[in-house]
């Protein structure tokens, strides 16, 4: 009860919320789609970061007479500049070696993209750390390497992978088309030839593979420990908690 002004008293009105307000937000497959689709935006507008910063680099780079490859590429071996497995995928040896870069890199970079900016960023790093590491070991000495063609042969391992790792056959008609359209070529570019770097290529492939096998272990752990009402486990309520008309729970 309540008193207005006059000093009478007067039922105290309530406001009654629809279950629509009440409700949680983005719940049911419309919410999962929604998140979907945001999770893909974001990954889309991470990978046009990463092409938009090569082009920029390589700008700076063209107007500098390319000395960022001699600063920022990778020397085998050479403890001092081994931070240069960081830089080394930015840079490029003139403009017609990003366009062909950038083209594939663009395509299997969206499809990973897709799964979102996290999955992108992650599988991203491990084949910079692996494939760079790798170049910077096994490549013969007095080379200079630079270029994102690591990053390439990584997403393609990893695409090609996946599927075979999650036992998806989604993934695995994913790395097929991958397969069909850039199999040759990267199979071709791991051939020994002129100042191409299979060296690169080859660890950034196997940075791939590592990446598809340790994201799909994580994939299927987050699956197991997803909560009740989320996944198929149940739980046990106590008496008090399960009330005086609940049943038993499903076991």
């Amino acid at each position: 009860m309540s008193v207005d002004r006059t000093g009478v008293s007067t039922p105290t009105k309530h406001k009654v919320a629809s279950s629509a307000a009440t409700s949680p937000p983005h719940k049911g497959p419309i919410g999962a789609l929604e998140r979907r689709r945001q999770r893909s935006v974001e990954g889309l507008k991470l990978l046009a970061v990463i092409v938009t910063a090569m082009w920029i680099v390589e700008v700076i780079n063209a107007l500098h007479s390319n000395k960022l490859d001699t600063t920022g590429g990778i020397y085998p071996r050479n403890i001092e500049h081994l931070w240069a497995i960081f830089t080394s995928p930015f840079l490029h040896a003139g403009f017609g070696h990003l366009i062909a870069n950038t083209i594939p890199f663009v395509f299997m970079g969206a499809i990973i993209a897709l799964q979102g900016a996290a999955r992108l960023a992650l599988v991203t790093a491990i084949v910079i750390i692996i494939g760079g590491l790798g170049t910077w070991l096994i490549s013969p000495g007095g080379t200079d390497t630079v270029g994102a063609s690591g990053m390439v042969f990584g997403y393609a391992a990893y695409l090609l992978a996946r599927g075979l790792f999650d036992r998806s056959v989604v993934e695995l008609l994913v790395g097929g088309i991958v397969g069909l359209l850039w199999g040759w070529a990267l199979i071709a570019s791991l051939v020994p030839h002129g100042n191409v770097s299979w060296q690169g290529h080859l660890t950034g492939a196997l940075g791939g593979i590592i990446a598809a096998w340790l994201l799909a272990g994580w994939d299927r752990r987050g699956r197991r420990e997803l909560p009740v009402g989320l996944g198929s486990r149940s739980r046990r309520l106590s008496p008090a908690a399960r009330g005086p008309s609940a049943g038993p729970s499903d076991k």
